[in-house]
């Protein structure tokens, strides 16, 4: 019999995307996105809300992985990809604006799913693949979605530099390398822009996440949200 990590080496990006659409590990997160699926905010009425959980999207030969936290509820919730949809200005434009610059993304901007974006050597994950409440995941909840990084980081085998968006992806990050028993000796510590090599060879970043509450207060400006890209592609291209 396969161990969980076997069989994770063997899926395809395709078949773990349908596993992560139709999982339902955790009902608290399921009845909140399909509430939010139903009532829907007023700005978006017309829409058909995605309501499921997220698979992550990108270049499927991506050498940069990034991990944020989990879908906005009228952000991804809605519209099924990550990091878009959430309004002009949202983490998914600012996000998209600095991979933009990078060379890492063909537009500056996240809105819908017609936009045309594509990425080029990035692909984007999360920690948590449902929209929680309050933005707010329980810690078991974190621990039921670590499978479905853990089967998106196996079928994206160039990966080299890992961006961590947030301390909750950046936990994450450690505590999937521990599963995979890979010891990280002293355990790194969230900080912007610093990187850390790892025993398997890849580069794990830290990076504040793109949320409003930390660009609208300058915690997280433009250029150090480029100085993280610009260290990754450093990474990857030496």
């Amino acid at each position: 019999m396969l161990t969980g990590k076997q069989q994770a080496s063997r899926l395809s990006l395709e078949v773990v995307r349908e596993q992560i659409v139709s999982c339902d590990r955790c009902p608290r997160l399921r009845d909140y996105c399909a509430q939010v699926a139903r009532e829907k905010r007023r700005a978006f009425r017309d829409d058909v809300y995605w309501g499921k959980p997220v698979p992550g999207f990108g270049d499927r030969r991506a050498r940069v992985l990034l991990v944020g936290l989990a879908p906005a509820a009228h952000g991804a919730n809605r519209t099924g990809r990550v990091f878009t949809g959430d309004g002009g200005g949202g983490s998914g434009d600012f996000l998209m604006s600095a991979l933009h610059r990078a060379g890492f993304a063909n537009i500056p901007t996240s809105q819908h799913l017609r936009d045309g974006l594509k990425l080029r050597d990035a692909f984007i994950a999360a920690a948590v693949r449902c929209a929680p409440p309050a933005n707010k995941p329980t810690p078991e909840e974190i621990a039921n979605c670590l499978p479905h990084l853990e089967a998106e980081m196996a079928a994206l085998p160039r990966v080299r530099v890992v961006v961590a968006l947030g301390k909750i992806g950046f936990d994450a990050c450690l505590r999937l390398l521990k599963r995979r028993g890979i010891v990280v000796h002293p355990r790194p510590q969230f900080r912007h822009a610093e990187a850390r090599q790892l025993p398997n060879g890849q580069t794990l970043v830290g990076c504040y996440h793109p949320s409003r509450q930390n660009t609208n207060t300058g915690k997280l400006t433009p250029n150090m949200m480029a100085s993280v890209f610009r260290k990754a592609k450093e990474e990857i291209n030496p």
